[in-house]
C-alpha cells in the first residue's frame, strides 16, 4: 500500500489529519515557539515535519476553506517526490483582513496528494488546432 511517509522534525510537531473519512486533503499543523501574526505580507509558517512522496506523485499545499473564509490564505505549493526538507506554508492576509494571529498547533493548510505524469517537453515547428486556439485569460466567457 501507498503511503506518505512523515518525519518529526522536532518537539511539537504533529502528523498531518483526515478531518472526515471523505475529505481529500490531509490537515497540515504550524509548528511554531511563539504565536506570530500574519499580515497581508507572506509569512512562511513552519510546520515541523519532512515527507517522504511516492515517486509519480506530488503533494499539494493548499488554503484551508474554512481560514479563507475569514481573509487568511496560502500561496499554492508543491512537494515533489524528491524533496526530504522542512515542509513551509506561505501564509498572508487578504483584503480588508490586516492581521491574523497563528498559533502553535493550528491547523494552517492541507496536503492533496496527487498523481502526475513525469511528460518531458520535446520542441515541435507546430501545435494541433483547437477550438479556443490562442485566446488567453478571459477569452471563454466573463
Amino acid at each position: 500500500m501507498l503511503a506518505l511517509k512523515v518525519k518529526l522534525l522536532r518537539p511539537g510537531a504533529q502528523l498531518p489529519t483526515r478531518g472526515t473519512p471523505g475529505a481529500s486533503g490531509l490537515d497540515l499543523y504550524a509548528c511554531l515557539d511563539a504565536a506570530l501574526e500574519l499580515s497581508p505580507d507572506v509569512t512562511l509558517i513552519p510546520t515541523g515535519i519532512a515527507v517522504e512522496v511516492p515517486h509519480g506523485y506530488e503533494v499539494q499545499v493548499r488554503p484551508r476553506s474554512g481560514l479563507a473564509r475569514r481573509g487568511v490564505t496560502v500561496i499554492l505549493g508543491t512537494v515533489d517526490s524528491d524533496y526530504r526538507g522542512e515542509v513551509f506554508v506561505n501564509m498572508h492576509t487578504v483584503g480588508s483582513l490586516q492581521s491574523y494571529r497563528i498559533q502553535n498547533g493550528d491547523r494552517i493548510a492541507q496536503l492533496v496528494v496527487a498523481r502526475v505524469e513525469m511528460l518531458s517537453a520535446v520542441e515541435v515547428e507546430a501545435l494541433s488546432d483547437s477550438t479556443r486556439g490562442d485566446g488567453g485569460y478571459g477569452s471563454t466567457g466573463r
